[in-house]
């Protein structure tokens, strides 16, 4: 009996997952965590051989198997289109209320050395303190967006860049989080869109409003090619992000095969409590995706994001 339970269970969860329906924010958060809900559909298989139970095990079966089509594509990796241009790493930190410690930022900069860095919850005593340390040296420029706590963000970059002209009308709500977008030009002249994402969260009160209106307020991917990288809030198991990489991107650690690469929570987390993929690299699709990894970083929630694009 519990076995049936289980698999019923189960079986409502992934066809709502297949079905992309988000009924309550509740279910927003849980289907975060589609991933674990696919090792658990795997328990009643062998319950089922053992006690012989025929319709048991047909109906275990195909509850795994959705949940394997919507879950392993992720932890195989894609081919990239020809690319042959300029070769940009990538790291996005969301630094919780710019709580890491901006000596343990720096030693990351220069171990990993990005040419482009997005930070997230960005406030200006942090700016204060990194520049002192010498981030203004290893990337000298910048687009800043000033505020406090979780509102600030920053696009640090190699190479030459300017506030992009691109519109994201996200919803503002008092102490929201918001989008930044910036415009580098890349060696050979080329240009491209970078957008240091941070999204509501699919959590209680306003946010509730603005989770799902944030991610939407994000531009779909455009002539001139573009970068989303950040604390999205969201997981590949969310049907919003999934309409926004179908306007042309593709995530970096799916391509990559590290689609499974949890990335919150971690800071004073009991190490077995369940993880979620909700910091994203989107790319254009004319972008090919060399590598992608995550990094840890004290006193921080996330884990960043290391990827490395070929542009064509």
């Amino acid at each position: 009996m519990m076995s049936w339970l289980a698999v019923v269970a189960l079986a409502g969860w992934v066809g709502l997952r297949l079905l992309g329906w988000e009924p309550a924010f509740l279910w927003s958060q849980l289907v975060s965590f589609t991933p674990y809900a696919a090792v658990l559909s795997l328990v009643p298989l062998p319950v089922a051989v053992l006690t012989r139970d025929r319709p048991l095990q047909v109906a275990a079966l195909v509850v795994a198997g959705a949940f394997a089509t919507v879950v392993l594509p992720r932890a195989l990796p894609e081919r990239n289109p020809p690319a042959a241009g300029p070769v940009v790493r990538v790291l996005a930190v969301n630094l919780l209320h710019s709580s890491v410690p901006p000596s343990a930022l720096m030693a990351v900069v220069e171990r990993v050395r990005p040419d482009v860095l997005h930070l997230l919850e960005f406030t200006d005593r942090m700016r204060e303190r990194v520049e002192g340390l010498g981030l203004g040296r290893l990337l000298p420029y910048e687009v800043v967006l000033p505020g406090k706590n979780s509102e600030g963000a920053a696009i640090y970059s190699r190479y030459p860049l300017r506030p992009s002209e691109t519109p994201i009308e996200a919803p503002v709500f008092k102490g929201s989080p918001r989008h930044l977008p910036a415009v580098i030009t890349l060696p050979g002249g080329r240009e491209a869109e970078f957008v240091a994402v941070h999204a509501c969260a699919p959590s209680e009160g306003w946010r509730t409003a603005c989770w799902a209106s944030s991610i939407r307020a994000l531009p779909p991917a455009a002539e001139r090619p573009r970068v989303l990288a950040g604390d999205f809030n969201s997981t590949l198991d969310h049907v919003v992000l999934r309409e926004l990489i179908a306007t042309g991107y593709r995530d970096a650690a799916d391509v990559t095969g590290k689609g499974l690469s949890m990335t919150w929570p971690y800071y004073e987390q009991p190490r077995l409590f369940p993880k979620a993929a909700i910091d994203h690299v989107l790319a254009d699709r004319r972008i090919a995706i060399r590598g992608f990894e995550t990094v840890p970083l004290p006193r921080t929630d996330h884990r960043a994001t290391l990827t490395e694009l070929v542009f064509p």
